[in-house]
């Protein structure tokens, strides 16, 4: 349906952001890609592999996630963690994710008896 079109385009551009706060948040523990991806979807976060990963490499570029190979078992796994810059970048976006929350919450209404 095209009227739906742009609407699926406002999700998007929402959910982008969103993510990339939420993956930070995350990784304030040492997780891979995958136990990540199920802590995410746990979390009704909605997110697919194909999304995860590019954004974990391009967080990683940024210098934001460090990264190291636990080879111990059977099955090589990529940690992921945050580092110092990524934790200082985590903060300053939840502060302003959550002061933006705020005043969408009190310009939309929220609280108040009107929908």
């Amino acid at each position: 349906m095209p009227e739906l079109e742009p609407m699926q385009n406002f999700l998007t551009e929402l959910r982008r952001g969103s993510l990339t706060l939420a993956v930070l948040g995350s990784l304030r523990q040492p997780r891979y890609g995958y136990a990540l991806l199920q802590t995410l979807q746990e979390q009704n976060i909605d997110i697919e592999a194909n999304t995860l990963y590019p954004l974990l490499r391009r967080l990683e570029s940024q210098e934001l996630l460090t990264s190291d190979w636990d080879t111990s078992e059977s099955r090589p796994r990529k940690y992921y963690t945050l580092s110092r810059k990524g934790k200082e970048v985590f903060s300053r976006l939840l502060k302003e994710w959550e002061s933006m929350q705020a005043s969408i919450s009190a310009v939309c209404g929220k609280g108040e008896n009107h929908e």
